[in-house]
């Protein structure tokens, strides 16, 4: 690591203005929470393997701020040159530059892995002494990351409609309203989950994730895709010409998002949807004739690199209607995603009975399926032996064998004694622990189905807990049920429900760092918005609704 902070310095300081600090997000440049190999920057640098986290590096320091749910894991894995800064503990990075940065420092990033409403942020945080906010040209830790994975020219594929249950026509037709609801003549999509609803295709460029990098413009008249062409089979480009889509080139996006602002998009189409919009009386078009001149853009999720393109007094600023649209499952969607669960359950119960019979076999534990089946004489560990690892790849077996079954939905989280303390630990060959019958052992998994996405959690003993374990145990489950219990009226949201899991463990001085519910997909992200069950403040931003999917703890 130290090498690699050496270099990046001196690209700092070759730099044109100097910087004095560097920023390494850790999104990709559609602001995904899973990203690609290519894409872990801030992983090269750091060392730090989470999914959440933000590198600063100056001319002599190097911080790493994560949230509560990494702060075992990144204590594990920085090295001395790097200071953990504890998000909701430590001063939020943008207050920390504000005060520590020289008068005038110049605080570089590559503007298209941070969003809009980041970059506006810091931005305000820089005025009180006049610090400013460099957009790189290139990315300095790719000038450096001489071993960097390859771009993969993997397929785009077409979701069935027996799988998505409405075409894109229709959701095609349903976002234009509300464009034009909201006197908007086009929107940008850049969220891969977004692309991969919208115009029912899928791929394989994120791990774990069923998307593939792309981004989409649409206006009243006109739909692009922008994608590299190399993903892009002729039977997927006659599905892309049969539904008035337009293929173009990923990298083409920066100049068009340019053409959208200036009102030229539609003039470049050679594809468009409809007719364009008859004259009125006075010689301008319908929608103009209405005012109907915004772009809509969700700055939450818009990288800086493209908001800068748009004219930000013609803008729409607000959550990307696509959010609400894909977290309300259609009615095909819920069939499948109940169906997924129940090939994924019976998965994990066979998961279960199986691994029950191993610590029976191998261990001597006493067993919850088959109690007085087992040979009770314990196995020569020497040459046997069960390991985070390996009883996770047999998890997997499990689940490989179901039907529609395309991979994981992240990277199960297989965890024995401690290790079960740390909130997103990831199991490694070399250095995972063995499984105990003395001990807690948690798992923290999910598939992908064609017909839904999964996530379930399950704790177990196979020996004799302590009176803590059961007493956590317990309060835990009293959360579970206290939620899942729960009658709410129409309009309440997850910030308000998430107090319900809690308070079990709060009358017992507990509590945990992260989160109670998130929503899920449909064949696409495990992590789902824009719904969720928490105590942050942005749980408040959207109530909970009927054919919403979430999780429970």
């Amino acid at each position: 690591m130290a090498e690699v902070l050496s270099s990046l310095r001196s690209l700092m300081a070759a730099h044109s203005p100097p910087l004095d600090a560097l920023v390494v997000p850790s999104e990709d440049y559609h602001q995904s929470e899973y990203v690609s190999a290519r894409d872990k920057r801030r992983e090269f640098v750091s060392g730090f393997t989470g999914s959440a986290g933000l590198a600063l590096i100056t001319k002599d320091e190097a911080r790493l701020w994560t949230d509560g749910r990494y702060f075992l894991q990144a204590e594990q894995q920085l090295s001395d040159e790097w200071t953990l800064m504890r998000m909701a503990e430590d001063p939020a990075v943008d207050v920390w530059m504000a005060e520590n940065l020289v008068e005038e420092a110049a605080v570089g990033v590559n503007p298209w892995c941070i969003s809009a409403d980041t970059a506006r942020r810091w931005k305000s945080a820089f005025s009180k002494k006049h610090q400013k906010l460099v957009p790189t040209a290139t990315d300095l830790v790719d000038e450096i990351w001489k071993n960097r994975p390859a771009d993969e020219a993997n397929p785009v594929v077409v979701q069935p409609l027996e799988f998505t249950g409405r075409s894109v026509a229709e959701k095609l037709y349903d976002l234009r309203g509300k464009l034009k609801a909201s006197n908007a003549r086009g929107i940008i999509i850049t969220t891969l989950d977004q692309v991969a609803w919208l115009y029912n295709i899928r791929g394989s460029d994120v791990p774990y994730c069923p998307v593939v990098h792309a981004f989409a413009l649409v206006t009243l008249q006109s739909a692009f895709l922008y994608v590299d062409r190399r993903k892009v089979s002729s039977e997927v480009n006659s599905y892309m010409d049969e539904n008035a889509i337009e293929v173009r080139d990923y990298t083409a996006v920066s100049s068009d998002v340019a053409l959208l602002a200036s009102g030229q998009l539609d003039s470049v189409s050679t594809i468009n949807q409809k007719p364009k919009a008859e004259t009125v009386g006075n010689g301008t078009t319908e929608a103009e004739g209405h005012g109907v001149d915004l772009v809509w853009v969700d700055a939450s999720s818009c990288s800086y690199a493209l908001y800068s393109k748009l004219n930000l007094a013609k803008v729409v600023q607000q959550q990307s209607p696509l959010a609400l649209a894909k977290a309300l499952k259609n009615p095909v969607e819920l069939d499948g995603l109940r169906k997924a669960h129940i090939r994924d359950g019976a998965a994990v119960v066979q998961y279960l009975v199986w691994l029950d019979k191993q610590m029976q076999d191998m261990y001597g534990a006493s067993g919850y399926f088959l109690e007085g089946e087992a040979d009770k004489k314990k196995k020569d560990l020497r040459t046997t032996k069960l390991t985070e690892v390996t009883v996770s790849d047999k998890l997997e077996s499990f689940r490989a064998s179901k039907e529609h079954f395309r991979g994981l939905s992240f990277p199960t989280i297989s965890s024995v004694g401690p290790n079960a303390a740390i909130i997103h630990y990831g199991p490694q060959p070399e250095t995972c622990a063995e499984v105990d019958p003395d001990k807690i052992y948690l798992f923290d998994s999910g598939a992908q189905y064609l017909d839904g996405t999964t996530d379930i959690t399950r704790t177990v003993h196979f020996g004799v807990p302590s009176t803590h374990e059961k007493a956590c145990y317990t309060a835990v489950l009293k959360g579970h049920i206290g939620l899942g219990n729960a009658r709410f009226p129409n309009g309440t949201n997850g910030h308000a429900l998430d107090i319900l899991a809690r308070i079990p463990l709060w009358k017992s001085g507990l509590d945990y760092r992260h989160g109670t519910g998130h929503g899920i997909g449909s064949f696409l992200f495990v992590h789902e918005g824009p719904h969720q069950i928490s105590f942050r403040p942005s749980a408040r931003n959207v109530p909970i609704q009927a054919s919403m999917t979430v999780t429970d703890g």
